[in-house]
């Protein structure tokens, strides 16, 4: 199994009605900024390991469990609300970096929180990293009346327990479908994941660590038009970082593109991008050394 070379430790913040698992790393205090790492979609905050095991320069680190994923618990829920990431986040950061400029990096969903919130709140961040986080292709308001519907619909499948998320024999059956969904990802790291993926239920099934809510569409559609504005407001330097393997190609077959994706980023004030090479979307899995060095040098620029 993968052999960690920096530990982290756990904390737990009772906000907002839930119970906030958060991932802390490298020492409490650092004359470096602090760096927030922000998961993305059926995803734990354990997964920027490899990740913080490649950084070279000790700094203080801190990583959420969204709600309803990993050990961030609370009252059940039917559905989730992207804006709530944007309050939640707001006052993870008023607890653990109090009045400070963080350093922001998000994958996927948490790239797209942190784009967004770097916009909201652009006083709140230093820099800002993004892997992945393309945002979803524009839509149209006609499309409104049918999104409500399927939003209905799919609250009425939840509640009739069709949307249950799939269980295991093992961790070595999570780790299995890890490696099916990512064949990059090497089987040392696919069984430490496993076990923070996922863990026994009662039955002795293990269950992925993510409330089966969050396969519910979401009932507003994606704005373009209001993503462009808030990016707009961003004045952290932004480092948007892609796989070599074009993500946006193989989800959306041309219905949006990685062109449309560089066009939006036009709209950010200042921003450069990268490639990390043999890396698809789960990029920090598979090159976690070339995302670390991107990651630091572009943080420790002047």
């Amino acid at each position: 199994m993968y052999q960690v070379l920096t530990p982290s430790r756990s904390s737990t913040l009772a906000l907002r009605h839930l119970n906030y698992h958060v991932r802390h790393w490298g020492p409490e205090h650092s004359d470096l900024p602090t760096l927030v790492l922000l998961h993305g979609w059926m995803d734990v905050s354990a997964s920027y390991q490899f990740t913080v095991d490649a950084l070279r320069q000790p700094r203080r680190i801190i990583a959420p469990d969204w709600r309803g994923f990993g050990l961030t618990t609370g009252a059940p829920v039917d559905h989730y609300v992207f804006a709530d990431y944007l309050a939640d986040l707001d006052l993870l950061l008023d607890h653990y970096a109090p009045g400070e400029a963080i350093d922001l990096v998000g994958h996927s969903m948490g790239g797209n929180v942190a784009m967004m919130y770097g916009g909201v709140r652009p006083e709140r961040v230093r820099k800002l990293v993004n892997l992945e986080g393309f945002g979803l292709p524009a839509t149209r308001p006609a499309q409104a009346p049918t999104r409500y519907a399927q939003w209905i619909d799919e609250i009425k499948q939840l509640h009739q327990g069709t949307k249950e998320l799939k269980t295991y024999d093992s961790a070595d059956g999570v780790a299995r479908r890890l490696m099916k969904t990512n064949p990059r990802l090497s089987e040392d790291k696919a069984q430490w994941l496993a076990q923070h993926w996922a863990r026994p239920n009662t039955q002795g099934q293990w269950e992925i660590l993510g409330d089966p809510a969050h396969k519910i569409t979401s009932a507003q559609l994606y704005r373009a038009d209001e993503a462009l504005a808030i990016y707009e407001r961003i004045t952290a330097p932004v480092l948007a970082i892609e796989a070599s393997g074009d993500s946006l190609g193989q989800w959306w077959n041309g219905r949006y593109t990685l062109d449309e994706y560089h066009q939006r980023l036009t709209h950010v004030r200042t921003c450069s991008t990268a490639v990390v090479q043999d890396a698809g979307h789960m990029l920090h899995h598979d090159q976690p050394e070339q995302v670390a060095q991107l990651i630091e040098a572009f943080l420790d620029a002047a």
